[in-house]
C-alpha cells in the first residue's frame, strides 16, 4: 500500500475520533439499548484496530526484523 494513503487514513481516523456531534443526545438508541455515542465509539475502536493491524502487516520497518536480540538486550535496561 502507498505510504501517503496510510498516512491519510491515520489522519482521517484521528479527526473522526473527535466525536463532537454525538455528545449532547443519547438518542437514537442502536439495537434498542445502546446510545449512539457508545455505538460510534465501539465502531471507531474496531476501525482503529483494523488500521493498526494493517500498519503492522504492511508498513512495519523491515530493518527491525533483522535485529540481533543479543545485541539489543542491554538497551532496554
Amino acid at each position: 500500500m502507498n505510504r501517503a494513503l496510510l498516512a491519510a487514513v491515520v489522519a482521517v481516523l484521528y479527526l473522526l475520533h473527535q466525536d463532537f456531534w454525538l455528545w449532547r443526545e443519547a438518542r437514537p438508541l442502536v439495537f434498542g439499548f445502546l446510545p449512539a455515542g457508545l455505538a460510534y465509539h465501539a465502531a471507531y475502536c474496531l476501525a482503529v484496530a483494523l488500521l493498526m493491524w494493517t500498519l503492522t502487516r504492511v508498513a512495519w520497518p523491515a530493518h527491525l526484523e533483522g535485529a540481533d536480540p543479543e545485541r539489543t538486550r542491554g538497551r532496554d535496561r
